[in-house]
Parts: structure tokens; C-alpha cells; sequence
């Protein structure tokens, strides 16, 4: 089961961070069809947030078709995003690993690592809201 982790100092909202750490976790093939949700409940007593905050996610995911609500028995995995190169045990993590590996042992900082990765992400795929 996925736990939620929420940073106040992110700047991105707590619902879009449970959005998004689901997303992340069906592309990792970490949450699978079939698989159930932490409960609205459970989220609240892990994290300390408003219970509306993770109903409103769980809402935008049923809106994206990646999750479904079972009334009286919780919420759902529907469909999943994994691909397998992008599998939690791939080679491509792996190697992946290996190169924060080395990026932390040159002295890197992970605000570093994750200014260099989506500095690459932008250039290969376009900034995030960019037609490119």
C-alpha cells in the first residue's frame, strides 16, 4: 500500500501531491489494477491533514480514470500507467541509482541533482506548460 508523504514547504498543493505521488507510484508499477487505496481515514492519521484534502485527490484520480470508488469497501487501482523500462526493478532505474550514486559522492546536494535533472528534462522534453 502507498504512503502519502506530504511536504508543507513544497509550494505544490497537499491534494496535487497525493495526485501526484499515485501517478507516480501506478508509472513505477508500485500500485497495480485491482490494488485498494489508503483510506481518506488512514491518509489523515499518517499525515495530519483535512480529509476533505485526500477525497478531493482521490476525486481528480477518478476523474482521470486511474482509480474507482467501491462504496462501503474503499478505492481502487482501475488502470495503470507502468511501462515496463519504467518498472520500480528496471535496468533504466538502475542505472539511474548508479548516477545519483555518483552525483552525491562529486558532492552534489539533492536540490542539485533535482536542478540538473529537470534542467535535462526540459531540454529533452520541453518545460512543464511548453508546446514543446
Amino acid at each position: 500500500m502507498i504512503e502519502y508523504r506530504i511536504d508543507r514547504r513544497s509550494g505544490v498543493s497537499t491534494y496535487q501531491q497525493i495526485v501526484q505521488q499515485t501517478k507516480q507510484a501506478l508509472r513505477l508499477g508500485l500500485l497495480e489494477p485491482g490494488d485498494k487505496l489508503p483510506t481518506a481515514r488512514e491518509v489523515v492519521e499518517l499525515t495530519a491533514i483535512n480529509p476533505n484534502t485526500v477525497l478531493k485527490a482521490y476525486r481528480e484520480l477518478e476523474r482521470e480514470g486511474l482509480v474507482e470508488p467501491r462504496p462501503g469497501l474503499g478505492t481502487f487501482v482501475r488502470r495503470s500507467l507502468a511501462r515496463p523500462e519504467a518498472a520500480a526493478d528496471g535496468p533504466l532505474r538502475g542505472e539511474l541509482v548508479g548516477w545519483v550514486d555518483r552525483a552525491r559522492a562529486s558532492g552534489l546536494e539533492r536540490e542539485d541533482v533535482a536542478a540538473l535533472v529537470a534542467s535535462v528534462l526540459d531540454q529533452r522534453f520541453g518545460a512543464p506548460g511548453s508546446a514543446g
